[in-house]
């Protein structure tokens, strides 16, 4: 799962795509093996009374990069991206309180997920390098990721690249997830869960062994009403109801970041069409760049990976301030 717009809905075999699998593995290429097996180095750091935890990637002496996740997705989404890139960095993904291993919260607020980031960067040693570290942050991850770099302490990053997300023109109504009244259901075995794992907003996704792999790393073991144990998601379903009404008040238009910032997207992204692209990149003058992936959806990195890491290579490759 992951991010919190939802526009039309798919076909079913869209929407499910692991429905037909019965629990066993979609093959996968030689290139996403390689980038799994890469080892990755656990920790992580406690952020207004929240374990927040995150991976690491390759050699600590080198330049950082900083990747976000989407709403109700998690850090291991970038298991099989952050492998490409450490021959030249220092990979950091941390999970946001409320989803994947990082602990709940009572409320959420997006002063503490930027707290988050901060942390997160600070203990990894991100900021201890003479080069600022990059944001990396895709959908709602993108949203917070802003907001850091127009608070006090973005000015501690060279920069952020923000994937596919929504920021609405004026007049048009923000997207956002549903409030939530109910706890995740609970599945009686873990395949049934992985069935039913979906990405949000729904859409096709002909790389299925991706799928399967960040629904494999999405699922726990949880406790039922009846005292039961069967299987969840990892995700706290209550986020958005904290968030809702800050969520609706966050206003981007300005877009006064204390570093430089690019915009990408999926060209085939509903999110992020023409229309909203020119706007985004509109909200700084010059105009914010705007990098568009052909044959990618909102879920950009899990389209086209190997378009998407070779896209954030020759960002960097060309990052004011990174050589």
């Amino acid at each position: 799962m992951s991010d919190g717009n939802f526009p039309n809905r798919t076909s079913d075999a869209d929407d499910l795509p692991l429905a037909g699998y019965a629990g066993e593995k979609p093959p996968a290429p030689d290139w996403f093996n390689w980038a799994i097996a890469q080892k990755a180095t656990e920790a992580s750091v406690e952020v207004d009374g929240a374990r927040i935890a995150y991976r690491c990637w390759g050699d600590a002496s080198k330049p950082g990069l900083l990747f976000a996740h989407g709403n109700g997705a998690h850090g291991r989404w970038w298991d099989f991206i952050a492998p490409f890139l450490t021959t030249d960095y220092y990979v950091v993904a941390p999970t946001f309180s409320g989803m994947g291993d990082s602990d709940w919260r009572d409320a959420y607020s997006f002063p503490v997920f930027n707290r988050e980031q901060l942390a997160v960067s600070e203990h990894a040693g991100l900021f201890a390098h003479a080069v600022k570290p990059i944001i990396v942050s895709h959908s709602f991850g993108g949203i917070i990721s802003l907001n850091t770099t127009i608070c006090e302490g973005g000015e501690k990053f060279a920069g952020a690249v923000i994937v596919d997300s929504h920021l609405e023109p004026p007049g048009d109504e923000r997207p956002r997830p549903p409030r939530r009244t109910r706890a995740n259901r609970i599945y009686e075995s873990f395949n049934e869960a992985l069935a039913r794992f979906r990405l949000a907003p729904p859409q096709p996704c002909e790389n299925h062994y991706i799928v399967d792999y960040i629904a494999r790393h999405s699922i726990t073991t949880m406790k039922g009403e009846d005292g039961k144990e069967g299987y969840s998601w990892k995700f706290d379903p209550f986020i958005f109801n904290s968030l809702m009404d800050e969520w609706n008040d966050v206003d981007l238009t300005g877009l006064e970041t204390r570093c430089p910032i690019v915009f990408m997207r999926g060209g085939l992204s509903e999110l992020v069409p023409d229309r909203v692209a020119d706007y985004m990149c509109s909200l700084q003058d010059p105009p914010v760049p705007m990098i568009t992936v052909p044959e990618a959806y909102h879920h950009v990195m899990l389209d086209q990976p190997l378009a998407f890491v070779a896209s954030i290579r020759g960002l960097l490759a060309g990052w004011p301030g990174r050589r």
